[in-house]
């Protein structure tokens, strides 16, 4: 791995020296845009829309538009003066118990690295962490933008997580909120038994992108010049109430339990789209 940052995590007066280097990547099958005709790539040009040239990278900038449709040209220059006390900071600023931290704030996931003057120190602030069962709460300006962030541990490294400002999570005002809705006390026992039923220790290793797979699978056939078979989605009809398809889940999921299924992924799946609420 490469790293992406090099910093200090600031806790208190002490101050320790870290690279970051990121978490995850993304396993996705990438494309090209491409003429249809003849596999040409497709290639974009930036244009000015008032004289119509074609502008170099070095002459783009960064603009505002206002209401009226005004521009504010902003360069370089003038972002370079904004203060940015954590460009090369993670200031911690107070700690929380893990579970107060809402997953929807989390944004994406980097490694600490220390430094080699700091591997004590980093050494103590994560067993200390994790002793204490709290995560760090911290800013950290990343790509000139300074976000609130997450240190936590995790299997000896402390994950610093970025996070999303309050003011970025959108308000789920949904209609059906204000509809008063009677859940029976019956289908609930079992939906909570289905629930019991399909409950196992979380390992992710259990679970793959069965889109991916065919997206590669589908390329490969491609590349050999074979026939690819689609196979077709079958889609059961709807009908029959919700209780019915509550126990048809839980017969489902028992069945694959007794089997020796681990997550009971496929067997309701087949229950889904019976129900009609």
């Amino acid at each position: 791995m490469r790293s992406m940052w090099k910093g200090a995590i600031s806790f208190g007066l002490v101050m320790i020296p870290v690279k970051l280097y990121a978490a995850t990547e993304q396993r996705d099958v990438t494309f090209r845009q491409v003429h249809r005709t003849d596999g040409g790539r497709i290639k974009f040009r930036r244009f000015c829309s008032i004289d119509g040239e074609e502008v170099p990278f070095a002459d783009v900038a960064k603009g505002y538009e206002l209401p009226d449709g005004e521009m504010v040209v902003l360069t370089d220059d003038d972002l370079a003066e904004l203060p940015l006390p954590t460009a090369h900071s993670i200031e911690v600023v107070n700690f929380t118990p893990a579970e107060q931290l809402d997953s929807i704030l989390c944004a994406r996931a980097y490694y600490t690295e220390p430094e080699p003057a700091g591997l004590r120190a980093y050494a103590l602030l994560r067993d200390a962490l994790e002793r204490s069962g709290k995560v760090a709460i911290a800013r950290v300006a990343l790509r000139q933008r300074e976000s609130l962030a997450s240190l936590r541990t995790r299997d000896g490294v402390m994950v610093l997580e970025t996070l999303l400002w309050p003011d970025e999570i959108r308000e789920p005002g949904f209609d059906f909120l204000d509809t008063d809705v009677e859940v029976r006390s019956q289908e609930l026992k079992m939906a909570s038994s289905l629930i019991e039923s399909m409950t196992v220790d979380f390992d992710p290793s259990l679970y793959r992108d069965g889109y991916r797979e065919a997206l590669e699978e589908l390329v490969a056939a491609k590349v050999q010049g074979l026939e690819v078979a689609r196979p077709q989605l079958q889609v059961e009809d709807g009908g029959g109430s919700l209780a019915d398809a509550l126990k048809a889940s839980l017969a489902a999921a028992k069945a694959s339990a007794s089997a020796g299924g681990t997550n009971g992924d496929d067997s309701t799946r087949q229950t889904r789209g019976k129900a009609s609420a």
